[in-house]
C-alpha cells in the first residue's frame, strides 16, 4: 500500500506511534531510510492530524497519517473536520483489530469504520492480511481509489478519506522493500482520474458590482475584480488581500448606506468567515449573489439566499469605463483608505531635531499594542516567508487594519477552531522551501491548546517558525462581543475570558524553543527577526 501510495506522488507520512499500526509505521521507516518518503513523528495523535493537515495545506498534495487504534483514531477528528470543511486532501490510515475481535470488548478496540462520520463520506475497511494470493494488488487497489478519493471525491473536491487496516497477531516482522520500491513505470490497472476542467459562467461588467474574497479564494478573485472594474473586498486569509482595487475598510463601508447599501451584484470567492456585513448584504433584498465554488464540503449560501453557483466565471468584455463606474470603484478605494490611512507625521524641519529625535524614541519605547502587533507581522513577512493566523481577536484586527500585500497567509477557516493552530504551522514550515520563515500569530489561549505540538522528538527537523503569541491572559475577543454589555463580570470572566497565567518562557524552554518577549515597538520588531531555531515570542496586550 505505500509503495503504491509514493508512487502516486506520496512524499509525506506522520504518524503517531502504537503497538496495533507497528507495521504501518516500521514500514514507512523503511521507505524513508530509502530516500523515498519522508516521516514526521508525534506522539499526540491530534498534533499529528493538525501536522499533516498543514503539510497537505502547503502541498496541496494528499498526506497519510497514521496511528493505532482506540482513542488514538479519534483523536484525528478535529483535523478530518477542519480538512472536510476547507477541502484539504488527507489520508487517515488506522490501525485496527480484525473482525473477530470487533464488539467483544477487546482491549483497545472501538467501531473505528466509519468513525468521523460524514466527514469522510468514502471509506475502506480492509480486512487483516493473511498472505493468501491476491491481498499485494488488493492492497494497491485501495491506496489508488483513496488517493484519487482526497483529491477529488467529495464532488470533485479534494477533502479527508479514511483507511482503516486490520492486523492480527504476530503484528510484524522484519520489513523488506519491494524490489522497486516507489519507483513509477510499474504499470497500474488504473490511473487516478484528472478532474475535467470546470465549466465557467460568464460575468459581463454592471454597474454596482463588489468582488468578496474569503479565506482560500486565491489570486483569481483579485483577477477577476480587476476585469469587472469591481472594489475587491477581500480578507486577509484570502489570498487575494492586494491589488489597487482593494477595500480593507469594507467593514465600515458596507454599514454605510451609500456604500453597502448600493451593492446591487456580489461575486464571491472563497469562504468569508470574518465580517457579519458580507452574510448580511448578501441576505439583503435586491442582491443578485454568485458564488464560485471552492474547495470544502458545503457551498457557501448564507441565509439560502445565493442567486447562482459556479464551477468558475469568466469576464466577457471591458470593464466599464463610464463616468459612473470609475465612480464606483473609485470612491470605495478612497473612501478606504481615508479611514485606515493616519494623519501625516511632522517630519524633522517641522519640529527641529531635538523635538522629532525624541518623538522618535518614544515611538520606539511605545507599548505594543494589538495592531501594531499585527502591522509589525505584517512587515516582517515576505512572498518567500508564510503567515499563519490563529482563530483569535487578532485576525479580526489585522483584517480590518493591513494593507494590501501579496504573501502567503494560512489559517484554519474550515471551521474556525483554536484546536491545531502551531501544529498546522509546524506543517507548512516544514513544506516550505528553504529560506523562508514561517509567522503564526495568535492568542494565548490558542497557543495553550494546542502547546503540545511545540514537541520535536529525537531526529525530527526544526524548520524557522516564530510562534507569536499575543498574551492579553485569556479571550479577551469575548470583550467584543454582545454578551460583555450583559453579563455579570465575574461569570464573564469565569466561563468565558477564562484567565491564564502561564509562564511563556518556562514553557518554551521545556520543549527547547528559544524564547523572545516584546512589550515595546523597537524590541518587537527585533525580535521578528528571522532565526534558524524555533522561537517562541511572547508580546504582553492590555486586556
Amino acid at each position: 500500500m505505500l509503495d503504491e501510495f509514493s508512487r502516486l506522488g506520496l512524499r509525506d507520512v506522520v504518524l503517531s506511534p502504537g503497538s496495533r499500526s507497528q507495521a504501518l509505521a516500521l514500514a514507512a521507516a523503511e521507505y524513508e531510510r530509502a530516500g523515498i518518503l519522508r516521516v514526521r513523528v508525534r506522539i499526540d495523535e491530534r498534533v499529528a492530524g493538525f501536522l499533516g493537515l498543514g503539510l497537505a495545506v502547503e502541498t496541496r498534495v494528499p498526506v497519510v497519517v497514521m496511528m493505532t487504534s482506540g482513542t488514538a483514531v479519534a483523536n484525528l477528528h478535529p483535523a478530518v473536520l477542519e480538512a472536510y470543511h476547507s477541502g484539504v486532501p488527507l489520508i487517515v490510515l488506522s490501525s485496527d483489530r480484525p473482525e473477530s475481535l470487533r464488539g467483544i470488548r477487546s482491549n483497545q478496540t472501538t467501531q473505528q469504520p466509519g468513525i468521523f462520520g460524514a466527514a469522510t463520506p468514502l471509506g475502506w475497511d480492509v480486512p487483516a492480511p493473511t498472505g493468501a494470493e491476491g491481498e499485494e494488488a488488493a492492497a494497491q487497489a485501495v491506496a489508488r481509489e483513496a488517493w484519487t478519493a482526497a483529491l477529488a471525491g467529495l464532488g470533485g473536491r479534494p477533502g479527508p478519506v479514511h483507511v482503516n487496516v486490520a492486523f492480527s497477531e504476530p503484528l510484524s516482522s522484519a520489513t523488506r522493500l519491494p524490489e522497486r520500491a516507489g519507483e513509477n513505470d510499474r504499470p497500474r490497472s488504473a490511473e487516478p482520474d484528472e478532474p475535467p476542467t470546470p465549466a465557467a459562467l460568464s460575468l459581463a461588467p454592471a454597474p454596482r458590482t463588489v468582488v468578496v474574497a474569503g479565506t482560500g479564494a486565491g489570486a483569481v478573485a483579485e483577477e477577476t475584480a480587476r476585469a469587472l472594474g469591481a472594489p475587491l473586498l477581500a480578507e486577509v486569509t484570502s489570498g487575494a488581500h492586494f491589488g489597487p482595487q482593494l477595500v480593507v475598510a469594507y467593514r465600515e463601508l458596507l454599514d454605510d448606506p451609500e456604500f453597502g447599501g448600493a451593492v446591487e451584484r456580489v461575486v464571491v470567492f472563497g469562504h468569508p468567515t470574518l465580517s457579519r456585513q458580507v452574510p448580511a448584504l448578501i441576505q439583503r433584498s435586491g442582491v443578485e449573489t454568485i458564488v464560485v465554488r471552492s474547495p470544502g464540503a458545503d457551498d457557501y449560501n448564507p441565509g439560502h439566499r445565493v442567486t447562482a453557483f459556479a464551477e468558475a466565471v469568466t469576464v466577457v468584455g471591458d470593464p466599464d469605463s463610464s463616468a459612473e463606474a470609475r465612480a464606483w470603484l473609485g470612491r470605495w478605494v478612497f473612501a478606504s483608505r481615508a479611514l485606515l490611512e493616519p494623519p501625516p507625521a511632522p517630519t524633522a524641519a517641522q519640529l527641529g531635531n531635538a523635538e522629532f529625535a525624541r518623538r522618535e524614541l518614544a515611538a520606539i519605547r511605545q507599548p505594543v499594542d494589538r495592531r501594531m502587533l499585527v502591522e509589525a507581522v505584517w512587515r516582517s513577512t515576505w512572498p518567500h516567508d508564510r503567515l499563519v493566523l490563529g482563530a483569535s481577536r487578532l485576525i479580526r484586527v489585522a483584517d480590518a487594519a493591513l494593507p494590501g500585500k501579496r504573501i502567503p497567509v494560512h489559517a484554519n477557516r474550515g471551521l474556525a477552531g483554536i484546536d491545531g493552530t502551531i501544529a498546522t504551522a509546524l506543517g507548512i514550515a516544514l513544506a516550505t522551501p528553504s529560506g523562508g520563515t514561517t509567522r503564526v500569530l495568535l492568542g494565548d489561549l490558542a497557543a495553550l491548546h494546542d502547546a503540545g505540538a511545540l514537541l520535536f522528538g529525537a531526529g525530527e527537523v526544526r524548520p524557522r517558525i516564530q510562534v507569536i503569541v499575543g498574551n492579553d491572559g485569556g479571550g479577551t475577543i469575548f470583550d467584543t462581543l454582545e454578551v460583555a454589555g450583559s453579563a455579570p463580570q465575574d461569570a464573564l470572566d469565569r466561563v468565558l475570558l477564562t484567565p491564564q497565567t502561564v509562564d511563556f518562557e518556562s514553557l518554551a524552554g521545556a520543549y527547547g524553543w528559544q524564547y523572545l518577549r516584546a512589550s515595546t515597538r523597537g524590541e518587537l520588531d527585533q525580535a521578528l527577526t528571522a532565526s534558524a531555531e524555533p522561537t517562541l515570542i511572547e508580546v504582553p496586550l492590555e486586556r
